[in-house]
């Protein structure tokens, strides 16, 4: 039996255009849909990603800040560590005071020193030569211009003793040169010369000698004796070494 359709053609197509709308409006408001969703999902993303921009920069700027600041701490530690090195090189490692004080405990009463000296010597290598003479510089600020201008040994040197003066007899010059090598302060002690010498002794009016040079005797040693107003006493010098150091 066959159908007949009463449906005008019209109508149908109408139904058609109409479903065809539903679904396009469909469609269209699902995809705006996710296009809102998306739009809010990349603006939320966006503003993430301008606030880690902002924290990036600030801590970008205080890198750049810690890093001038560290530059600078480097800069100072290089010159502090310059200074340290100079300060080492220019360091003579002696007490003087305490040189003093044993120099001062092993003098007697019979001695009168008119001299001491501290000379700076470099430590001579004897593979190198051994006729190379000592490069020491004496370090004295007396008698020394200040527009001089003179290489001073830096780093590790040792330091002379030079000791003269005048003894009631050369005994007690031989007894300083015994005590001097007994003492833990002093090592290499050489007597430069001993020889006898005539003073001549003043009276002043505040009842104090004064001591002046008029002759040298030859090069023997004697025991004190005056001679009407001039005295024989024994005239020295000694050379020795501070034992600050140790030779290996």
């Amino acid at each position: 039996m066959k159908e007949i359709d009463f449906l005008p053609e019209w109508y149908k197509s109408g139904r058609r255009r109409q479903v065809s709308y539903r679904t396009q409006c469909v469609l269209l408001g699902g995809i705006f849909l996710v296009m809102m969703v998306w739009s809010c999902i990349a603006t939320h993303s966006i503003s993430r990603a301008k606030a880690e921009s902002a924290q990036l920069s600030t801590r970008q700027t205080e890198a750049k800040s810690m890093s001038a600041k560290l530059a600078e701490l480097k800069s100072e530690l290089r010159g502090l560590q310059k200074k340290t090195e100079f300060m080492k090189e220019i360091d003579s490692k002696i007490d003087v005071g305490s040189v003093l004080a044993e120099m001062s405990f092993l003098i007697n009463k019979k001695i009168v020193l008119s001299k001491v000296e501290f000379a700076a010597e470099r430590f001579v290598d004897n593979r190198k030569t051994n006729s190379s003479q000592s490069t020491g510089t004496v370090v004295r600020a007396a008698r020394t211009g200040f527009s001089e201008k003179r290489e001073l040994p830096l780093g590790d040197v040792r330091f002379k003793v030079v000791m003269s003066g005048v003894a009631a007899d050369a005994s007690d010059v031989a007894a300083l040169i015994c005590k001097l090598e007994d003492s833990p302060y002093f090592r290499h002690v050489v007597p430069s010369f001993s020889r006898n010498v005539e003073i001549e002794a003043k009276s002043t009016p505040s009842a104090q000698s004064k001591i002046s040079l008029v002759q040298r005797a030859p090069k023997t040693t004697g025991t004190i004796r005056e001679t009407g107003e001039n005295i024989q006493v024994s005239e020295f010098e000694i050379t020795c070494y501070l034992a600050n150091y140790h030779e290996q």
